[in-house]
């Protein structure tokens, strides 16, 4: 499993990296955003669950399945078309719909954090990704009334969080990466 991981170790840089580059400009144009966070965060969902299946299938191909990874990429490719499907979706409706996103997405990389804490070199950034994933998800819920511009920021705030941490793992992950003969 870390064989393919760090093989892959990119896969998971580039989660982070999209997630950063995501929060940086929803931090700084917030207005906006608001207008784009449909389109925005519907790619994220759609590629990051994407890449989260892909990184399963390859798991999988090394007998070692990992379906919580793969059930986490299919639900994010599930909320990123649903996203696409509605484009005129509610601010509150589509608060629920990433609060939702965060606490499973959350949950599973938990999950995976557990399952592979002892074979995972660094392990407590996957844990620490999860976490910020609930805490948002919960955050979220907890203040639905906060406004969209609050929406806007706590979502930057996570996305940066996210993507700097997934990055770190991925480079984590490189540094293991069986060296060519």
């Amino acid at each position: 499993m870390l064989e393919s991981l760090a093989r892959n170790w990119w896969l998971t840089a580039l989660r982070g990296l999209l997630a950063l580059i995501l929060g940086v400009v929803m931090l700084f144009f917030p207005i906006p955003s608001i207008l784009f966070l449909v389109i925005f965060f519907g790619a994220y969902a759609l590629v990051d669950g994407i890449f989260a299946v892909v990184v399963s299938l390859m798991s999988a191909a090394h007998h070692k399945p990992r379906w919580w990874l793969f059930v986490e990429g299919l639900l994010g490719i599930l909320v990123g078309v649903a996203v696409f499907a509605w484009p005129a979706i509610t601010a509150m409706v589509l608060l629920y719909l990433i609060a939702f996103w965060a606490l499973v997405t959350g949950i599973f990389e938990i999950i995976f954090s557990a399952a592979t804490w002892k074979t995972l070199p660094n392990n407590w950034l996957w844990l620490l990704s999860g976490i910020l994933s609930v805490l948002l998800g919960a955050i979220m819920i907890a203040y639905p009334g906060t406004g969209a511009l609050a929406v806007v920021f706590f979502i930057a705030i996570y996305l940066i969080m996210f993507g700097v941490v997934l990055m770190a793992l991925g480079f984590t992950l490189k540094g293991k990466a069986p060296k060519p003969a």
